[in-house]
């Protein structure tokens, strides 16, 4: 017997739709780019206590909460109290006009350079926001975690040098 013999054959990718109650078969890459989205979702409604799938249900998510008959309402916040919260709500007394326009111009440069350095940033960050894993990051790029980790810690650390007094 010869060692790939004994090998499992390729794993089936499958999509499952819940509006036919099917199942589709896909890419490994349609899979993953179309139930990451739904994997974070997931993961956030849980983390706030919104989600109650139990776990032989969790297959079946299409990450619409509020559809879905085990979604509780968990830790509910105000539109304000959000405002409030990311410092949306509050206006800072002791800003002039020339400050944040210089703060703007400032900003702009900075991420001008950070789309030099690592133009993957913009997308890194993107993914950052909707809870997406460094590992699902560095997959999604198509680059090994390790890579992903240094080229992180490189920019950062270019950026720290020439931005020191901002960052």
């Amino acid at each position: 017997m010869k060692n790939h013999d004994n090998q499992q054959p390729d794993k089936q990718y499958k999509v499952y739709i819940p509006s036919t109650h099917q199942f589709v078969p896909v890419t490994k890459e349609f899979y993953y780019e179309y139930y990451r989205p739904i994997w974070c979702t997931q993961k956030q409604a849980q983390k706030l206590g919104q989600c109650m799938c139990p776990k032989s249900k969790l297959w079946r998510c299409d990450g619409c909460c509020l559809d879905c008959s085990y979604h509780a309402p968990g830790n509910v916040w105000s539109l304000e109290y959000e405002q409030e919260l990311m410092g949306d709500k509050h206006e800072d007394p002791n800003a002039d006009v020339e400050s944040i326009v210089t703060d703007k111009i400032v900003l702009d440069k900075l991420f001008k350079r950070l789309d030099e350095l690592f133009p993957e940033a913009r997308r890194i960050g993107e993914l950052r926001m909707e809870g997406v894993s460094d590992r699902d990051i560095a997959d999604i790029l198509g680059i090994p975690r390790s890579t992903f980790r240094s080229r992180l810690e490189k920019v950062e650390a270019l950026l720290r040098e020439e931005y020191g007094d901002i960052i």
